[in-house]
């Protein structure tokens, strides 16, 4: 595994579609949707407190009871093990160790497609949530509680910290597909997440854990959400995402997300290339600092503009103003949703697959467990470039519209009648920005 695995995207070898006609089609499908939404959508709509539909008691039940959760811990402890394991005593090769490909795709994107299906995935199945839930057990005392509480001015900014360390790692670093650099990536996050929920209890996973955080925010995008009394519901997606909690660092976190896909994007594009070969000076100390500059660069843009674009509007006081980018930040979401499955989709399948298959001899002793070794990658996504292309174009589509549509519902809650229209259109060239230079990256550039 080289410097690819950890990008999903081959650029236009993979989208037949004319740029033009995606670019032209998304325009006009952002300007009507934002028309009709003017037009038909003139109240409020998306409670995150509406009732949904309970899911069967029976259904409820499993879910919800210990012995599920201790299973689901469980596996995700051994997860863990056999990866540690692997990674010491596997192969330091990546053409032969899985550890890099479980890394990149089936944690970075596997559990990140499953959240938004199925709900917050990772913070069920999180070793470390198991790990320290197994300690306070053993001293009998309440996984919420720490040493000391967890400062609220914190917000999610130490998440946002650890997902730029992973986008770092993936998108800047020498080599982001060494067993070397993830395995040493993969401690530090154990003893931080171990240290983090000892002190500070299970506030700390939900706040600074980037794999919990990430996953927490697209399980808002899923059907399936809770009352306040704790009970399983079937609710409108966005519903359940206009509940998404404000914290200090939303915009960050966002702002990281959306700007390292498009980065990602950025860095197949040949003339991204050649400026890091020519500024890094054909050293790759140089060419790290470039493409380091590079992603911070575009992650900043993103945020600013994003910030600027949520306060132009009039009506409120300076102070309100400046609580607008937080308020509308989850609009953000269904972005990031989009462009997961627009940017990775061929990555977990077909990659996804090639790593599955490494399993067969972790250890490289001639092994062949499950059989696997009898197995080949089967390029269903590939073969189909048509229909690829099309999914990928449509889930960008897709992710935008919902995403001016939960932004405008909550304008309808907060900005003053009169500036409910123009309050908007700024934050509405923004989505046509996102969306045009989106799926110009996509595209290859």
């Amino acid at each position: 595994m080289t410097r690819s695995l950890a990008h999903g995207l081959n650029g236009s070898a993979d989208l037949p579609i004319p740029l033009t006609y995606a670019l032209i089609g998304a325009a006009w499908a952002l300007t009507f949707s934002f028309a009709i939404l003017l037009v038909a959508w003139r109240r409020p709509r998306l409670d995150p407190d509406a009732p949904g539909r309970l899911l069967p008691s029976f259904v409820r039940a499993v879910i919800d009871s210990r012995v599920c959760r201790i299973v689901l811990a469980a596996i995700g402890v051994v997860g863990a093990v056999v990866v540690g394991l692997v990674a010491v005593f596997g192969s330091a090769s990546p053409q032969h160790n899985p550890v890099p490909g479980v890394f990149y795709i089936y944690v970075w994107v596997g559990v990140m497609l499953a959240s938004l299906v199925a709900g917050p995935v990772w913070k069920v199945v999180s070793p470390m949530r198991a790990l320290h839930r197994f300690g306070c057990f053993v001293l009998r005392r309440s996984p919420d509680d720490g040493i000391r509480g967890y400062p609220s001015s914190w917000g999610c900014r130490p998440a946002v910290l650890g997902l730029f360390a992973f986008v770092w790692l993936e998108l800047a670093a020498p080599d982001p597909g060494s067993v070397a650099a993830v395995s040493w990536w993969l401690l530090g996050y154990v003893v931080l997440m171990l240290a983090g929920l000892v002190l500070f209890g299970t506030a700390w996973a939900e706040h600074a854990d980037p794999f919990e955080v990430y996953s927490s925010l697209l399980a808002r995008l899923s059907s399936v959400g809770r009352r306040a009394s704790g009970e399983l519901v079937l609710r409108a997606p966005l519903r359940n995402l206009a509940g998404t909690p404000v914290l200090p660092g939303s915009v960050a976190l966002a702002a990281t997300l959306l700007g390292s896909t498009a980065f990602d994007s950025l860095s197949a594009v040949p003339g991204w290339r050649d400026l890091v070969d020519s500024l890094g000076g054909g050293s790759v100390f140089g060419a790290t600092v470039v493409r380091s500059g590079g992603l911070l660069t575009v992650i900043l843009i993103v945020g600013t503009v994003f910030t600027l674009a949520a306060r132009a509007t009039g009506g409120l006081t300076r102070a309100e103003r400046a609580e607008l980018p937080g308020l509308l930040a989850h609009s953000i979401t269904p972005i990031i949703a989009g462009y997961i499955v627009a940017h990775y989709l061929t990555f977990l399948v077909e990659k996804g697959q090639a790593t599955l298959l490494l399993f067969a001899d972790p250890f490289q002793r001639g092994a062949d467990l499950g059989g696997l070794a009898h197995y080949q990658v089967h390029y269903v996504l590939s073969d189909h470039p048509t229909v690829l292309a099309s999914t990928k174009v449509l889930a960008v589509l897709a992710g935008h519209v919902l995403g001016v549509t939960a932004a405008h519902d909550k304008c309808l809650r907060l900005l003053p009648s009169e500036h409910r229209a123009t309050g908007q259109l700024a934050l509405m060239l923004t989505m046509v920005g996102y969306t045009f230079t989106g799926l110009y990256l996509l595209f290859g550039g």
